[in-house]
């Protein structure tokens, strides 16, 4: 398991694909997610000769869980020393719901960094029934319950279809969860409570100088296309895309169009990849 530290701080990584490229992908998790949820993107980027990077935040699966309160800020800076140590001067950011949240600190934090930012299903700004439904989650976090913290969560992830069609592999998911370090949980309160109490980026989204590209599920019900569109209007120049019969979860629930429009963009913005 490769691990870097910075801050005292133990995180996971993985680098895939041509590490001497000069082209870095940086996926960006999900709050419940890992660099294993990226595989369908990862593989794409990959095959067309980038050098791919994902780590888990602070809080995740196989990073460090140290107490809170956390900050977007410091997720920020904790991927800036992860790209220092690999000597990583500046990177094409994918983060999907909490993942593009900090992708966007990021790129308004640290602009030098950034070539270009993908913002999938995320929010700048939270309304009161996006915090009834993360308040709701972490009560379920707070139970440890592998199973019924899965399907408490699954109804606002993932769309009807998906659904409907992918109840085995759903239910393997939520058994899979059961195999999880113990400390799954604790690191998972921390991070909902970090939403909570963190996220105010649209003031500051006029900051961002980064060619980006906002993505959303059209029947996404956690964060809504309404939050995509208050993205897309206060980032100059961005492009908006909306993905029909998809929930939350765009990234596995229609991760073949998602991926034409992702590397479709990158490469857009890229230079010459080998």
């Amino acid at each position: 398991m490769s691990q870097i530290e910075s801050g005292g701080i133990k995180f996971f990584y993985e680098v895939r694909g041509n590490s001497d490229s000069s082209e870095t992908i940086v996926f960006l998790n999900g709050v419940m997610a890992s660099t294993a949820s990226w595989n369908y993107q990862s593989a794409v980027f990959e095959n067309r000769g980038y050098r791919v990077l994902l780590h888990d935040f602070r809080g995740q699966l196989l990073s460090d869980k140290p107490a809170g309160p956390y900050s977007f800020k410091m997720h920020a800076k904790d991927v800036i020393a992860i790209l220092d140590q690999l000597h990583i001067d500046k990177a094409h950011l994918i983060g999907t719901s909490y993942g593009g949240e900090v992708g966007m600190r990021i790129a308004i934090d640290f602009p030098e960094r950034v070539k270009t930012l993908s913002v999938i299903d995320s929010v700048s700004e939270i309304d009161e029934l996006l915090k009834l439904h993360v308040r709701n989650w972490q009560k379920l976090a707070e139970a440890a319950d592998p199973v019924n913290f899965f399907w408490g969560m699954a109804p606002t992830c993932y769309g009807s279809t998906y659904i409907e069609r992918n109840r085995p592999l759903l239910q393997m998911r939520a058994n899979h969860l059961a195999e999880f370090p113990a400390d799954f949980f604790v690191g998972q309160v921390e991070l909902y409570k970090t939403f909570l109490n963190d996220l105010d980026l649209t003031p500051e989204l006029h900051k961002i100088c980064a060619p980006t590209l906002v993505v959303c599920g059209e029947e996404d019900i956690l964060k809504p296309p309404k939050f995509s569109k208050i993205i897309a209007r206060n980032i100059p120049d961005s492009e908006y895309v909306l993905v029909p019969d998809c929930g939350h979860v765009t990234i596995l629930e229609q991760h073949r169009p998602l991926n034409s429009v992702l590397l479709g963009f990158v490469t857009k913005h890229s230079g010459c990849v080998l």
